[in-house]
């Protein structure tokens, strides 16, 4: 398992811009106090935006993340700022939730890592796109994706 050299944090407490591009966002982390013991750490975005790469129109999801921390979490502020800076980036529903998981993964190294985007509909079809990488420890579970608030009351 890599291990994460502790790096303070930049952007918590401070005036931080929006990066330009999800490319250029720094996602932070910070040590995990509790190496001892498994647990579900939940993430939820429900007002992710993003454009349509050919249209250029904005795009809307739930982006909802759950992960099993190793040595690191990720720092709230650092991961906000991430997802703002999709804001004026094109880029496809499965590419982005596929690379949301891919740079969280990157920076945190975590025991399990599940990333599922909830598409608002485009043309009359909503797109959820789900992405996990890991293994979940014994007795950790993600938590339910079932019936939740997260889809305007829709199961």
């Amino acid at each position: 398992m890599m291990r994460h050299e502790e790096r303070p944090l930049t952007q918590l407490g401070k005036k931080a811009e929006l990066p330009g591009s999800p490319h250029g966002a720094v996602l932070e982390t910070f040590s995990n106090p509790h190496k001892d013991q498994d647990y579900v750490v939940r993430l939820t975005s429900p007002e992710f935006t993003t454009l349509c790469p050919i249209t250029g129109q904005p795009d809307f999801a739930t982006i909802v993340i759950d992960y099993v921390p190793g040595d690191v979490l990720v720092e709230s502020k650092s991961f906000k700022l991430f997802l703002g800076s999709f804001r004026n980036h094109g880029s496809f529903h499965e590419d982005c939730t596929v690379y949301v998981h891919k740079r969280l993964k990157e920076a945190m190294n975590p025991k399990y890592l599940r990333v599922v985007g909830f598409w608002n509909p485009r043309g009359g079809i909503p797109i959820d796109v789900a992405v996990e990488s890991g293994t979940l420890p014994s007795g950790c579970h993600p938590l339910s994706l079932g019936k939740t608030a997260y889809r305007a009351g829709r199961e």
